[in-house]
């Protein structure tokens, strides 16, 4: 569980070993190895995915400074194709198809997170596929490698629109409906700016930004409302954000929340079911996905409804600024 929270967090990579090479194999420590990008701050990366699993103590960890070349190496070697389920595929870019006749997802996550691997994102595809009929506009809240709106589109959806706070994600997701020969008709993403970016890390991502308005990534109207809306983040910020999540979805639609944890169901439902109706819940190991139908008769409150019109605004305004809500499509 931990692995997957520091995927979630910032890591490009990570291997569990029950037992390290110099270690006790009577012992009951768990050692995980993960690849950071040097961008990174690794400390806080290691506190936010502790923290969102509940640890009480941090783990004992060691930073080691590797070659460029060998880490992007050893994330692509940890990175194959994965069978989502019976005709779905995710492949990576250097990998081929083992099903050329398959829903086959190219993709090159680079940074993001979404590599088809974590349960929560399999919940998500499994949802989406059941859902997308042909035609539907859908909202991915954190779209990470913009995976699942790729496979929206590649299940008969008619647009994709993705939102996230990190340039290098939507930059990332970009490349990978590129991959995928999903051009800008049938795709925006929208980059929300987030205030936790210092200035050196403002700095960094100058020429990520610029790459964006290159491509003519743009915001969302807030006269639109989605057929298919999901959140797949973390859990912290769900609830927090249910009234603005919902906003998108039209009356009727479905609204999908993953991310979620066993023991945090209860609280999710419970948030949840003042919006949505005949509320399912999917599993996949420890992990949750809730999905109901937005009620036809539901009065969205004046604050859910003035934040539908104005956090997604375009690029170039000054949206309202929200603080380590996604976990980069998680």
């Amino acid at each position: 569980m931990f692995s997957e929270a520091l995927l979630c967090f910032g890591a490009s990579s990570t291997s569990v070993d029950e037992h390290d090479n110099d270690a006790d194999e009577n012992s009951d420590k768990i050692y995980i190895d993960s690849i950071f990008p040097e961008c990174k701050d690794v400390d806080e990366c290691i506190l936010n995915a502790a923290n969102s699993i509940g640890l009480k103590e941090i783990p004992c960890y060691e930073v080691k400074m590797g070659e460029q070349c060998n880490w992007i190496k050893k994330a692509q070697e940890s990175f194959h194709p994965v069978e989502v389920t019976k005709g779905l595929w995710i492949v990576p870019e250097w990998s081929t198809p083992p099903d050329v006749q398959a829903t086959n997802i190219i993709l090159n996550p680079g940074l993001a997170f979404g590599t088809g691997e974590h349960a929560t994102t399999k919940l998500c595809l499994l949802l989406l596929q059941s859902l997308i009929k042909g035609g539907e506009l859908f909202l991915d809240y954190g779209t990470g490698s913009g995976i699942l709106g790729i496979a929206a589109i590649k299940f008969g959806a008619a647009m994709f629109v993705g939102v996230d706070i990190d340039p290098q994600v939507i930059k990332s997701a970009h490349q990978n409906a590129a991959l995928n020969n999903i051009g800008p008709k049938k795709i925006k993403l929208h980059l929300v700016p987030d205030r936790t970016f210092t200035a050196s890390m403002n700095e960094r991502v100058d020429g990520v930004v610029e790459y964006l308005s290159s491509h003519e990534i743009r915001g969302i109207s807030e006269t639109e409302e989605y057929d298919v809306v999901i959140a797949n983040i973390l859990l912290n910020p769900l609830p927090q954000l249910a009234d603005h999540i919902v906003s998108y979805a039209k009356p009727g639609a479905v609204v999908g929340i993953s991310g979620i944890l066993s023991e945090q169901l209860p609280r999710i439902i419970n948030r949840y079911s003042e919006f949505l109706e005949d509320i399912l819940v999917s599993e996949k190991d420890d992990w949750r996905c809730v999905s109901g139908i937005l009620s036809l008769f539901i009065e969205r409150s004046a604050e859910a409804l003035l934040r539908s019109a104005t956090w997604l605004a375009p690029i170039s305004s000054s949206p309202p600024l929200l603080e380590n809500l996604f976990s980069e499509d998680l």
